[in-house]
């Protein structure tokens, strides 16, 4: 099979190549762009690696002056810097480094895994018809390809940068490929290395994790190899603490097993379009709502080993929902979210038991419908999926199939009535605030809001159905909170 660049990546490679050539700069071309090209695989916002011998901030930053592009050093000790374009749709990415040793092979040694540790001279990208006898694999990195194999370059390669024992699994997650055992036993060898590491640089290897379908995969191994406890030290006190009869598992594995439904959930729904544009929307930097949910799975009993009690023999958790939201902002600040992310998973977390009071109840009321959406906002889907991951999480001897029904049938009733209600056009309001103040005679403040809110509710369950009842609601709300 013939390797080469497609005509569209050659566009984007060719002023990088012309200025290299004018330069007389001999440029490799190395890792992911190629491991992809081998692969056959697409990235929504491609990335080029190159390397040269020396000089890579220098030619960056001219470089990056000819594009007209974004420029950063991302490591001034090992001479790395990045230029950043955008290109019609897409951002394009490109890093350039110095070698980490005096030639080629013994820099691709210094690379993290032998599928990234290949290299090719950029100007055989537009010479050659055929890749594939010039391609440079010291370290047998196309064969680990064929084998489905992540594979250490070199015993000191989590050493040399301790994220790489995350990368390990964003790769075998965004690949589907295995570890294989050195890397692992190099993993769990060296873990502790992995406090060194900045947190911002923790959580994007953790969202490409996140972003995979099989993230509850590799969280079970990182689980067992004790990884997943140094990110989140909060995991430690989860462990071994029984849940009483309604549950079957730990709460720290009732976490996992949550995640692991939630996860087979999404594939049941994969043909539902509204689900999954929802799912697909971008919070933040690239990164989707479906990302931040599963975040919220190994978040939402986080609160559980502080809200332990022993009342009668009973096993209880009260409040841990709100313990569990104070813990969640602390991680949130931790990983450095962003506002919107932190919010929604602070919503999540704190709102993730409100569907199963409602099944519990019975058929709930027009009022509690319209307060649950009115009090999840956004986040109102996210919570109604979680909670029902959850209770597909919890197979205790008490958790009877009736009661197990009536969760479903209460949750994909209120996911259907969410999506039938956001095709409809919000009813204008019957008063404003300058109504209200006008007719009663009362200044901006507080009492206002909470007059609106009331005939919101009211006009929403259907209480309120005309702009007169509408006031005389409102002079019985301010009479009560006068």
């Amino acid at each position: 099979m013939v390797l080469k660049f497609n005509e569209n990546d050659k566009d984007i490679l060719s002023p990088v190549y012309n200025f290299a050539k004018s330069r007389k700069v001999k440029l490799y071309l190395v890792g992911g762009a190629l491991r992809d090209l081998i692969l056959n695989r697409k990235k929504d916002n491609p990335d080029f690696d190159f390397c040269l011998i020396r000089g890579a901030i220098n030619f960056g930053r001219k470089l990056s002056r000819q594009l007209k592009s974004g420029f950063v050093v991302l490591d001034e000790k090992h001479a790395a810097c990045r230029l950043v374009k955008k290109i019609g749709e897409k951002v394009y990415t490109f890093d350039f480094t110095d070698f980490r040793a005096k030639t080629l092979e013994k820099d691709l040694l210094h690379r993290d895994f032998s599928i990234n540790s290949m290299a090719v001279e950029l100007k055989d990208v537009f010479n050659a018809e055929d890749l594939n006898a010039l391609i440079i694999d010291p370290y047998c990195g196309r064969a680990d390809l064929k084998r489905k194999i992540i594979r250490v370059s070199s015993r000191n390669s989590f050493k040399e940068d301790p994220l790489r024992i995350l990368r390990a699994f964003s790769f075998s997650c965004m690949l589907g490929f295995s570890l294989d055992k050195e890397a692992l036993r190099l993993a769990k060898k060296e873990k502790p290395l992995i406090s060194t590491v900045s947190s911002e640089r923790i959580r994007e290897e953790l969202f490409k994790i996140f972003d995979s379908p099989t993230v509850y995969t590799s969280l079970a191994i990182l689980d067992k190899l004790k990884i997943l406890e140094i990110i989140f030290p909060e995991i430690k006190p989860m462990r071994g603490i029984g849940q009483g009869p309604y549950h079957h598992l730990d709460v720290w594995q009732h976490t996992l097993e949550t995640l692991n439904q939630f996860e087979l959930l999404l594939r049941s729904v994969k043909q539902n379009l509204e689900i999954n544009q929802y799912l697909s929307e971008e919070l933040s930097s690239l990164r989707k709502r479906s990302s931040l949910l599963k975040l919220a799975c190994i978040l939402h009993d986080v609160g559980k080993p502080k809200a332990l009690r022993r009342e009668k023999r009973k096993i209880i958790f009260h409040g841990h929902e709100r313990i569990g939201l104070g813990i969640t902002r602390i991680i949130c600040r931790r990983l450095k979210l962003a506002n919107d992310e932190t919010r929604s998973l602070e919503r999540i977390v704190l709102w993730h038991l409100r569907p199963g009071y409602l099944a519990d109840n019975g058929r709930p009321t027009e009022r509690a419908i319209f307060r649950y959406f009115r009090d999840t906002g956004n986040d109102a889907l996210a919570v109604l999926l979680l909670s029902l991951a959850d209770q597909r999480a919890t197979k205790g001897p008490l958790t009877t199939a009736l009661s197990r029904l009536r969760h479903e049938k209460t949750v994909k009733a209120l996911i259907r009535r969410l999506l039938n209600h956001k095709k409809e056009k919000k009813p204008e309001p019957f008063l404003n605030g300058n109504d209200v103040m006008r007719k009663f005679k009362l200044p901006p403040g507080p009492l206002i809001g909470k007059v609106l809110n009331g005939l919101e509710e009211a006009q929403a369950i259907g209480k309120v159905k005309s702009k007169e009842e509408a006031y005389e609601l409102t002079a019985t709300i301010i009479k009560r909170k006068k």
